[in-house]
């Protein structure tokens, strides 16, 4: 799209560019990760309707089913717009978590706990489709440099609950009851003023493009160390509202801070194309003799069955279609690590209130280590991100390889946590969010590096249905009936919990088996997923973004010539009016 020179021609250039796009995807997902900080309401929940730790359990257990189960958004993705995608995502979000805060707050009738689960689900799935529409849209449209973007996208999601953490405590005080209040309308706002900017935008090749995000990571990385400190300043003293005012204004400013950066960039950009010379688009003349000499070459194969189709399965790289990847045993392999590599990480975190109490931490230790999740799961995407794509680029190392490395050092927070030793959870926290933020871009990357981009927003989804599955069996399952086992053992209860009374566990001994068969699951896990990286070697060991280069470079080739024939074309016309005089 071209725009006229001057002020208004610069501005709508940047509010129709990529790098203004991917800006807005940011924010969004900086605003996605509710379902991170469960753990500091999921106390007010428990208490206010009178649940038991099982009950709880199941609640967070739909809170990962709907964040995970997209297919029903990919699929709307694939015929519609994603405008659509971003608008169903804020409206589910405000009405799903505004039903959890009138309940906890007494403002409504007193749910069933199907109703509970439904409203969380509801609201959950929001972040779903706040993924489909705009980490997809990014992948789309920066398909060279796919590792490093989800390594933000998923970065920024990681620290939304510490953005979230310092925002509420600003506006609300110490009153967790009003997060749920908040994170029903802040996301819901900022998805619906970006509604119209997140799009597919034909994809560039630009020499700058890792450098522009390695500065757009610069000031991520100042607002996860500010993050870091100012949690720490919050554990240690104590602040007063405007203290908390001014700590959540300085998060503001180095959240919209890569907007300085995104805008340079696009100017750039502006001032480039403005030197190009405008030519018309070239017209195509056919003739009839072209016609049918083209359509007397061209022999049309018989179509292939379904069964046909199946079985036929494309190279490493290529496009699958949808059943040919759910088919496949790639999919399968990736799939069942999933569900154990990353139910064992949703579990810790879903359970650290409950594990805090259990050891006998405070309500601000347990808050502290929420937030050191939520900065240490941002720092491993990061990490993740721009690792793997320079030991891709440099050694050709496979993803999968990287995926199992990642979930086998998790194992290391599980079994911190199993042992109980004092002080052990600020560890476990700093383990376990930082294995799971690098987890996931690398997920993400290996669904679309394997089976291609063009079914991207359905893969993707059903590859994160894997997190609610392991999150029923590690967190319902085992964790939550472990821990009433030994709630009602030590209460000395013979029929389970007293009807509208919190249960609650008290030592060591509530999560240390559970954990014990979460660490064993999870070196299961590893070595599955080290069955992937077998069958992928030779994929890897290739040029795998080689197809998107020389696509690109096509396209510039194409510009290039269009532009000289026009310079061409103009000065002949010059030559031939001088001629004429």
């Amino acid at each position: 799209m071209a725009f006229s020179e001057g002020p208004m021609g610069v501005t709508l250039s940047v509010l129709h560019g990529r790098w203004f796009m991917a800006y807005a995807c940011f924010l969004i997902m900086s605003m996605a990760g509710a379902t991170y900080i469960f753990a500091i309401y999921s106390k007010d929940i428990k208490s206010t309707l009178g649940y038991n730790q099982q009950t709880l359990n199941t609640l967070g257990f739909f809170k990962d089913l709907g964040a995970n189960v997209g297919i029903h958004a990919g699929l709307i993705a694939e015929v519609a717009p994603t405008w659509v995608i971003i608008g169903i995502g804020s409206a589910m979000n405000f009405v799903g978590y505004f039903m959890i805060y009138l309940a906890i707050t007494g403002k409504s009738p007193r749910p069933h706990v199907w109703q509970m689960c439904l409203y969380i689900c509801l609201g959950a799935n929001s972040q779903a489709f706040a993924n489909t529409g705009a980490l997809v849209s990014c992948v789309k449209n920066f398909p060279e440099s796919r590792g490093v973007v989800l390594g933000l996208l998923k970065g920024f999601v990681g620290l939304s609950g510490a953005i979230f953490t310092q925002l509420y405590l600003a506006f609300y005080g110490n009153d967790s009851k009003s997060l749920v209040l908040l994170i029903a309308w802040l996301p819901a706002a900022i998805s619906a003023i970006f509604v119209a900017t997140v799009r597919l935008i034909k994809p560039e090749h630009n020499e700058r493009e890792l450098k522009i995000f390695c500065k757009i990571t610069y000031v991520s990385l100042s607002l996860a160390v500010y993050l870091m400190l100012i949690i720490i300043l919050q554990k240690n003293l104590t602040f007063n509202k405007i203290e908390y005012a001014i700590s959540a204004a300085i998060v503001l400013i180095l959240l919209f801070l890569p907007l300085t950066v995104v805008i340079n960039e696009e100017i750039k950009i502006f001032k480039t194309k403005s030197q190009l010379p405008q030519t018309d688009p070239p017209v195509v003349k056919t003739t009839e003799h072209s016609q049918s000499t083209e359509g007397s070459v061209r022999i049309k194969s018989p179509p292939l069955t379904m069964v046909e189709k199946l079985l036929k399965r494309p190279e490493h790289g290529e496009d699958f279609t949808i059943l040919q990847a759910i088919f496949s045993i790639d999919m399968a392999l990736l799939f069942i690590s999933t569900i154990f590599a990353l139910g064992g990480t949703l579990t810790a975190i879903d359970n650290l209130g409950q594990i805090g109490e259990s050891l006998g931490y405070s309500h601000k230790s347990i808050a502290t280590f929420v937030s050191l999740v939520s900065i240490w799961n941002y720092a491993g995407r990061i990490a993740s991100g721009f690792a793997s794509e320079y030991l891709i680029t440099h050694y050709k190392t496979p993803r999968p390889l990287l995926f199992s490395i990642v979930i086998l050092v998790s194992c290391v927070g599980h079994l911190v946590i199993a042992f109980g030793v004092p002080g052990s959870l600020y560890i476990a926290s700093v383990v376990i969010g930082f294995c799971f933020g690098a987890a996931m871009p690398l997920l993400l990357a290996i669904t679309s590096e394997v089976f291609g981009l063009k079914y991207y927003s359905t893969l993707y989804n059903i590859c994160n249905m894997a997190s609610p599955i392991g999150s029923y069996i590690l967190n319902v399952r085992v964790a939550g009936k472990m821990y009433d086992k030994e709630a009602v053992k030590q209460r000395g209860l013979i029929h389970g919990a007293v009807a509208g009374k919190e249960l609650i566990c008290i030592g060591v001994n509530c999560y240390k088996n559970a954990f014990f068969i979460i660490t064993a699951v999870t070196v299961g896990a590893a070595i599955v997923m080290l069955g992937l990286a077998w069958r992928t070697r030779e994929f890897y060991a290739s040029d795998i973004y080689a197809r998107f280069r020389e696509g690109l470079d096509q396209g510039e080739k194409e510009k290039q010539s269009e532009a000289c024939n026009g310079c061409c074309e103009g000065g002949k016309e010059k030559l031939e009016g001088k001629n004429g005089e």
